[in-house]
């Protein structure tokens, strides 16, 4: 996939107000660590990751998605009603049906011939709204269209503690350990043609995805039935293997993303990649054969925020003056099922 005029136009973001530090979910599991013997510190030795955030409780993701919406209008010289495409990306969603991205298009009132609708690839869902609409604006279907997410961490990450609790295991708490890297947040990204601004910024020269659907089952997130009867939430992640195949899958996404491009791997300036810690981030970067510095990270205080991560991140380097105009940037995206999809900007 490649692309003549697509840009992003506006980034919006919103961080959860709950600072939940590594340590002290660590207090949390005081039993388990005695009776397993296991160091304190840990959690953060192992990951990389200080500290996350939690949304208050009750907090609605369509209301964190319509937060960072907003912003990325008020940004933007795009009005509501020229927004074409509404895509809501998180593995989070309001209810099973309608699409929450319903609830978004509502609360921002775009053009009534919008095309309004969820994606789901866990946390590559954004990645793939952002292709989705790019792919409608260089047909010249669209002018302008947004994808939007929110992720809460707050009951996996409290579920997984009980699991672990409970059953005192080891496997318990090495499936579980991946759960507790998880993170809050919202998104907004906001893609034109670049008539809107006189001089657009952000082009996307392309994008390409590769997968390896034989690892699906190393990370699952979903709901279990308990007695009596309901549900509860529950997530296990083989975390050793999906290092171990993530990364070479990612090693092949990487080589098709500079073939598609034309780009020389030292002709990257800047990466952002998805958050997911310490051991992904300095495995990936050294075998792609990227300097640390060329990288953004966010994982150690915002934690693994799902389809949030990567795009928010972006969004945080450019506040931060680390993307710079003329750049060439990389987005480097993983999720489970293992798919990984790369995307090639002019910042």
């Amino acid at each position: 996939m490649q692309y003549s005029r697509v840009y992003i136009d506006a980034m919006g973001y919103e961080l959860p107000p709950v600072v939940v530090t590594s340590t002290e979910l660590e207090a949390r599991l005081e039993t388990l660590y005695s009776a397993l013997r296991i160091p304190e510190g840990q959690l953060e030795a192992l990951t990389g990751i200080a500290e996350r955030r939690w949304w208050d409780e009750g907090h609605s993701v369509a209301d964190g998605a319509l937060a960072a919406a907003r912003q990325a209008l008020a940004s933007s010289a795009v009005r509501p009603d020229e927004v074409e495409v509404l895509i809501y990306g998180g593995v989070c969603r309001e209810l099973f049906e309608p699409a929450t991205a319903c609830r978004v298009a509502a609360g921002i009132g775009v053009s009534p011939e919008a095309a309004v609708y969820d994606i789901s690839n866990a946390c590559l869902g954004v990645l793939n709204g952002i292709v989705d609409i790019a792919n409608r604006i260089e047909l010249g279907q669209v002018r302008a269209g947004m994808v939007v997410s929110c992720e809460t961490a707050r009951e996996i990450n409290e579920r997984a503690i009980e699991r672990m609790l409970a059953t005192k295991s080891m496997d318990t708490f090495r499936l579980s350990i991946a759960t507790l890297t998880g993170g809050s947040g919202a998104v907004a990204v906001l893609l034109t043609d670049g008539s809107f601004s006189p001089q657009p910024r952000r082009k996307l020269v392309g994008a390409v995805n590769q997968t390896a659907p034989q690892f699906h089952d190393l990370c699952r997130w979903g709901l279990e039935a308990i007695r009596p009867f309901g549900f509860q939430q529950f997530m296990t992640t083989d975390s050793v293997a999906v290092l171990k195949h993530g990364v070479e899958l990612g090693q092949r996404t990487w080589a098709s993303l500079l073939r598609k491009l034309g780009w020389m791997k030292d002709q990257v300036d800047k990466v952002i990649c998805h958050q997911v810690g310490s051991s992904h981030r300095d495995h990936i970067l050294g075998l792609l054969g990227i300097d640390p510095r060329k990288d953004f990270s966010t994982y150690p205080y915002l934690g693994n925020i799902g389809t949030v991560s990567l795009p928010l991140t972006a969004a945080l380097a450019e506040d931060r003056e680390f993307l710079q105009p003329g750049d060439r940037v990389a987005f480097l995206g993983i999720g489970s099922g293992l798919n990984c999809m790369m995307l090639g900007l002019e910042w």
